[in-house]
């Protein structure tokens, strides 16, 4: 059950270096919705405004103008409490070195909790649910050298060390990014968990639209510093003129089903999970329609 808005952003601007030779405008007039409970894909072309977009969510970046509401707190107001904005906003980056600076992986995790100044057997506890949440041992890996971390390891850790703060709405920018394929799909798996089982709110930026079509409730489009488009995940790759028009990239099962159309076959391009495309796929193969086509 979806709740009411946590986020609300409306003709949001954003220019970098104002009033210099290297002035950019990066967001021109955006707008968006997120409500409580939700799992939301950012999607566009490098440039397009997506990472500006999202560092107004925890308040890294300040609007120029517009409307920018974020869990009851107005940032275009000159004060704000921007530590309670940051402690129910959890913003994960996509160099997982920006956020890991402690030795060992428990400090590391365990740094934000004590910063709230809670008790340490508070603090233990919320580190030992943060590592269970991504995939990490609490007793094997507490105590190891975050230096000496694999890349996915390290992506994991900087997720912990978000959830340990519990945080109403998370956000990650390309959050499999470098992963190898195991790992990429362990870390779907336990953010689709915390979204669906553990309901926070869920707001990621992507390249992969297999992630997308696996993740998303709905799905923002961006271009030139402006949403584009938004949709469910059916309502977007289905829509094959404005795919081609914003040059949106398509999961690779929706790519087989629109070939499968375009040859005059009938499927469902919605059918775009695995188990889906499969299905109509093998629901061509069954009714003979590959042997017969063209006869």
């Amino acid at each position: 059950m979806r709740g009411k808005p946590i986020i609300e952003i409306e003709n949001l601007f954003h220019t970098y270096m104002k009033g210099t030779p290297m002035e950019h405008v990066a967001l021109k007039g955006t707008n968006m919705v997120v409500n409580e409970g939700e799992c939301i894909a950012i999607i566009g072309h490098t440039g397009s405004g997506k990472s500006t977009l999202i560092q107004h969510f925890n308040g890294l970046i300040r609007p120029d103008s517009g409307k920018v509401i974020i869990d009851g707190i107005d940032l275009s107001k000159k004060r704000i409490d921007i530590k309670a904005l940051r402690r129910n906003v959890g913003l994960v980056f996509q160099n997982p070195e920006d956020q890991i600076f402690e030795k060992l992986i428990g400090d590391d995790i365990s740094y934000g909790p004590f910063k709230l100044g809670l008790p340490i057997k508070e603090v233990r506890e919320r580190v030992k649910w943060a590592m269970n949440m991504v995939g990490l041992n609490f007793e094997e890996m507490k105590d190891r050298q975050t230096f000496a971390l694999s890349g996915g390891q390290k992506r994991k850790v900087a997720l912990a060390g978000i959830l340990a703060l519990k945080p109403k709405l998370l956000v990650l920018d390309e959050p499999t990014a470098g992963l190898d394929p195991r790992s990429r799909n362990e870390l779907l798996d336990k953010i689709k968990s915390l979204n669906k089982i553990e309901n926070l709110t869920v707001i990621f930026v992507s390249h992969n639209m297999e992630e997308v079509a696996y993740l998303a409730d709905r799905v923002y489009v961006m271009a030139n510093g402006k949403d584009v488009l938004s949709g469910t995940p059916v309502d977007i790759f289905t829509d094959k003129e404005k795919l081609q028009r914003y040059q949106i990239g398509t999961p690779e099962t929706v790519q087989a089903l629109y070939r499968l159309k375009d040859l005059g076959y009938n499927v469902d391009t919605s059918a775009f999970t695995i188990s889906e495309a499969a299905d109509e796929i093998i629901k061509v193969l069954t009714n003979g329609e590959v042997e017969n086509h063209g006869k």
